[in-house]
């Protein structure tokens, strides 16, 4: 059998038993070398064509593995993301964390399907950028990858990715399972929570992937309860295919991911990315019986079936596609959903036509989209914050200084109407830690990983402050992958402005918001705290124990629970209208938690507001409330609408360790609005 001859039969008769059979009979087919060749990453000559035709570019053409010319098997060809195809010159979209601030799941569907589509117009079949790993601290160096600290928004944006980029033909591929959050310690720190908590927690976004049809999976580095990830039977075998069913294959995170081959094989471990080291040794093992040849079957045939399923779905593309005038357009309409206005003292904003701006900072009119690592995305132009007010306001209306003289920006912004100073982050703050490929004792300055605090750096606060000082407008704009402590600085500011890594037109978007020309309607998805302290507990290079404990309560169950008053709470978000939420009832039926209310726009512009529904559980010793549900409504100025939300009973459920079985309690109270502390709230309702 061939394997076009697989495929065929299986889109005549597309059932589980089909597709079992067909891989059967190709698997059979093979050699052991053919098949141990299926198990391992072979990017070496990738990486020689990109050295040689890019300079030094990580995934520049896809990575390749597995494949058998002999029956025309062919490879699983790996792209990286999650901000957009990682090959070529590709479109570079705003980070995950940024369109999640959007609430629009619908939105990150059409930003999968174009990923997916220059993707496959630069050769890729298999998309490795689903990163829903949970923010369970903002001081995590890759935050920016991922949707922020709730499982269920983590669930649904995923969901949403996954879906898109394999309907149109792209293996999608979720990361990195499991509990990974701490990026300096990341082949070393041992992450250990309970059963209820790793379920009802850190799991069930990934569990979401999965019913969603994800064909594929990465392991992550760090161990999870003891025990490795890439080695993990528990989380590879008894979670993901006995509890969950999944049918797909799994790879290890890059490089260092199996410490020992044998049990990740036995533990369900697939492909050993991007080059073999580890699994060098299968052949040996094998002769040993330290792995069983039938071991091996079961993995061919894990991948067999993913790139059965995946061949009828594929939709070539023209190279065309890749960084065309529609994805553009769509990047500059995600950051202008995504950027989030925290403060507009006395409606400083939006900035009239005419009106002169001094744009001032590090980041005025620096390229700064975010990692360095394995997410970096090589567009070839970004339109910074500097270049986007220019084109907008008009070049003799907007000035543009380093911040490097404090002294310098407070004379500019005292001849200017209004002063926009942007701060925050870039790669040689947070990232990935690409110095630390073993063991590191101290941690170079500049090396990207994990933030060393949650503040600005001084020199910024330092540049606000005397800013501050002339009567301009001050608009301060924070750039960067998750929260910041701004307490000694934000009753300086007339407007503020979370914009995250916004992305090729990141500068473009800011304008259209500024201006007025779009009515900002981006919500934080992570609790931004008054101190440091307010966050769970975190671990960093030179301390003493590696080990850490994932409660049950982090970010905003956590502030509820134990009574912290945030600075801004999850889910905040101003625009330049209000809304008020009302009418809220509930309702269960069938299955299905039915939740009505009406939202008002009581402002005098057009503008979308994201509506959050939360469950409160009337049981005893559980979170205070819950997202279990969002709406994107567009209302024009004095309107009102009527809206529903559905949420099934199986998304209220709580994991029972005793049982083993995830359980919903027998009444909730839901609550609906605009943050996770502005809610009106339905009276209880009984669950059927």
């Amino acid at each position: 059998m061939h394997f076009q001859d697989a495929v065929s039969r299986y889109v005549q008769n597309p059932t589980q038993e089909t597709l079992n059979e067909t891989a059967a009979a190709l698997c059979a087919q093979m050699s052991l070398g053919e098949k141990i060749r299926m198990l391992r990453g072979h990017a070496l000559s990738a990486t020689a064509r990109n050295f040689l035709r890019y300079g030094r570019y990580y995934n520049a053409t896809p990575y390749g593995a597995g494949g058998c010319k002999r029956l025309g098997i062919p490879e699983v060809r790996f792209s990286d993301g999650p901000r957009g195809v990682v090959m070529g010159k590709s479109t570079c979209f705003p980070v995950s964390m940024l369109r999640d601030a959007a609430f629009d799941d619908e939105l990150e569907y059409r930003i999968g399907q174009a990923i997916a589509k220059e993707a496959l117009a630069q050769g890729a079949n298999y998309f490795a950028g689903i990163c829903i790993n949970l923010l369970r601290h903002p001081a995590w160096g890759r935050a920016q990858e991922t949707y922020g600290e709730d499982p269920y928004l983590l669930g649904r944006m995923g969901v949403a990715l996954t879906k898109a980029v394999q309907s149109y033909g792209v293996m999608a591929c979720p990361k990195h399972y499991a509990l990974n959050s701490i990026e300096d310690l990341r082949f070393s720190v041992d992450a250990k929570a309970d059963a209820q908590t790793l379920r009802d927690v850190y799991l069930p976004h990934f569990k979401k992937c999965i019913d969603a049809g994800a064909l594929s999976i990465m392991a992550a580095y760090n161990k999870c309860n003891g025990t490795y990830c890439c080695d993990s039977k528990e989380l590879l075998t008894d979670i993901l295919r006995n509890e969950w069913g999944f049918d797909g294959f799994a790879i290890s995170d890059f490089f260092f991911g199996i410490h020992d081959a044998a049990q990740a094989l036995n533990a369900g471990l697939d492909i050993e990315m991007p080059y073999t080291f580890k699994y060098a040794a299968l052949p040996l093992l094998i002769k040993t019986g330290k792995v069983k040849e039938e071991t091996v079957d079961l993995s061919v045939c894990r991948i067999l079936r993913a790139l059965i399923q995946n061949e009828p779905n594929t939709k070539p593309q023209p190279e065309s596609v890749v960084l065309c005038t529609e994805h553009r357009a769509l990047a500059r309409e995600a950051a202008c959903k995504g950027i989030t206005m925290l403060k507009n003292k006395d409606k400083s904003l939006p900035i009239a036509q005419g009106k002169t701006i001094a744009v001032i900072g590090r980041y005025a009119d620096k390229v700064n989209v975010g990692d360095h690592g394995s997410s970096n995305v090589y567009s070839p132009y970004t339109v910074t914050p500097y270049k986007g007010l220019m084109r907008r306001f008009g070049a003799e209306n907007v000035k543009l200084y380093n911040g490097a003289d404090a002294q310098k920006a407070l004379e500019l912004a005292s001849t200017s109407d209004y002063a926009v100073v942007c701060v925050g982050s870039d790669y040689l703050q947070e990232g990935e830690f690409l110095v630390n490929l073993g063991e590191v004792k101290k941690k170079p300055q500049g090396a990207g990983g994990d933030r060393e605090s949650l503040r600005i750096p001084t020199e910024d606060i330092a540049l606000i402050r005397t800013v501050a000082q002339s009567k301009a407008k001050l608009i301060v704009n924070i750039m960067g992958g998750s929260a910041y402590v701004i307490d000694e600085w934000d009753d300086l500011a007339d407007g503020i402005f979370m914009s995250y890594y916004a992305g090729l037109e990141g500068g473009t978007a800011l304008a259209d918001i500024l201006s007025g020309d779009v009515n900002p309607s981006g919500r934080l998805p992570f609790t931004v705290a008054k101190e440091e302290s307010d966050y769970p507990t975190f671990r960093r290079i030179g301390d003493d124990t590696k080990e850490i404990r994932y409660g049950y309560y982090h970010g905003y169950t956590m502030f509820e629970k134990e009574g912290i008053t945030p600075a801004y709470p999850f889910g905040f978000g101003l625009s330049y209208c209000d809304y008020s939420v009302s009418r809220v009832k509930a309702e269960c039926k069938d299955g299905v938690v039915k939740v009505h209310f009406a939202v008002t726009n009581k402002g005098d512009v057009a503008g979308e507001c994201p509506v959050q529904i939360y469950a409160s559980s009337l049981s005893a010793d559980r979170p205070v409330k819950l997202l279990k549900g969002f709406k994107r409504i567009a209302l024009e100025a004095g309107q009102t609408k009527k809206a529903t939300v559905n949420i099934p009973v199986a998304d209220l459920a709580f994991y029972n360790a005793e049982k083993q079985d995830y359980l919903a309690d027998s009444a909730y109270v839901f609550h609906v609005g605009l943050s996770s502390v502005q809610t009106k709230e339905s009276t209880a309702v009984t669950i059927e």
